[in-house]
């Protein structure tokens, strides 16, 4: 891997930013890695998946079967950590969790699969609302080992896009990645997208687990870890529409004159165009998309600005294509998630 480490325990990492935009389909080596304990000790020989909960037939699949009965399929999409490009909301105010750049995102190819196929084999009962799912890490909240989890609307889990993952980018998945099984939730922020899964659950409710419960909710600027009151809100599901740039670097020393930059875009719903500007945002030009257009994955995108000589500070924002608008800041949270102002860059041009 050629990544940044963020956090040494439990482990965190992200690439650097210039290796980005190089391909659509992100290589495992600049695929950020995201902890929130030890990677468990898996044999994939006697690793099984539980369907339990609400359903008519609860299922035990080995990953033979797993990958032998249920048909496998394939779908592109980017993965987002809710807390990407924290450290631009701790220039705001301080904020704890892995202080991310732009970089806790990546883009593959996911095998594995429908979860709607395995629910339905087990057979959903009239009631249900919501699937669980849970790892089988014991990373430790509030001094205690509990399961990774997380849960999503039984809708999401049956819609084909949805998978149980056994593959990344036309492999098995590695370790860190979640192997030997995964949950693959396109549209939503990575942490619903369960790591080395064991059981998945059917419920007329929302998880109680807690990083379900009391974890990745959005609070506005006035709570505090001292003030929040965690069933105030529901999860976070989708992210949100963002733009970062990539090159040049932060602080880069750079011609003065004509200027490529690149970068990335991420939008719940469809693009509609990306600019960049070389004044602070003064002035605007369009960039030019990259790379192929699917429905769960991020864009790439290039633009050629004018650069003066002196400090300059380049940005970048996005507009879907229902008029969304990424802002110009985003209100500060006390957990650092789902920042998405405009991406600012600082530059020297000479």
């Amino acid at each position: 891997m050629e990544l940044l480490t963020r956090q040494e325990t439990p482990f965190n990492a992200e690439p650097a930013l210039e290796h980005l935009p190089a391909s659509w389909i992100t290589p495992l080596r600049h695929f950020y890695v995201r902890m929130h304990g030890s990677i468990p000790v898996v044999d994939p020989a006697l690793w099984t998946l539980s369907v339990e909960g609400m359903v008519e037939r609860p299922l035990s699949i080995s990953l033979d079967r797993l990958r032998g009965e249920f048909g496998t399929s394939s779908v592109p999409a980017t993965l987002q950590c809710a807390g990407n490009r924290r450290r631009e909301h701790a220039r705001t105010k301080a904020v704890g969790g892995v202080q991310w750049d732009g970089g806790a995102i990546g883009n593959a190819e996911w095998g594995g699969p429908r979860l709607g196929e395995l629910l339905a084999r087990a057979g959903v009962k009239n009631g249900a609302r919501f699937a669980w799912f849970e790892g089988v890490d014991e990373p430790m909240m509030g001094g205690k080992k509990t399961r990774f989890g997380a849960a999503i609307p039984l809708e999401k889990a049956m819609r084909p896009e949805t998978l149980v993952a056994v593959e990344m980018n036309g492999r098995p998945l590695t370790a860190e990645h979640g192997a030997p099984a995964r949950t693959i939730v396109p549209g939503y922020v990575g942490a619903r997208s369960v790591k080395w899964l064991g059981r998945i659950v059917v419920s007329d409710r929302t998880s109680d687990n807690p990083f379900s419960a009391r974890d990745y909710k959005l609070f506005p600027p006035e709570v505090t870890a001292e003030t929040v009151r965690w069933e105030e809100k529901e999860p976070i599901l989708e992210y949100g529409i963002s733009s970062v740039i990539c090159s040049p670097r932060s602080g880069a020393e750079v011609p003065a004159g004509r200027l490529k930059v690149r970068g990335y875009a991420l939008s719940p719903v469809p693009l509609g165009r990306v600019q960049v500007s070389s004044d602070g945002g003064a002035t605007w030009v369009d960039a030019a998309f990259e790379g192929r257009e699917t429905p769960w994955s991020w864009r790439l995108w290039q633009a050629e600005v004018e650069v003066a000589k002196g400090a300059r500070v380049l940005a970048v924002r996005a507009t879907d294509s229902r008029g969304g608008a990424q802002p110009e800041t985003a209100p500060w949270n006390f957990k650092g998630y789902l920042y998405n102002g405009w991406h600012r860059v600082p530059v020297t041009a000479v």
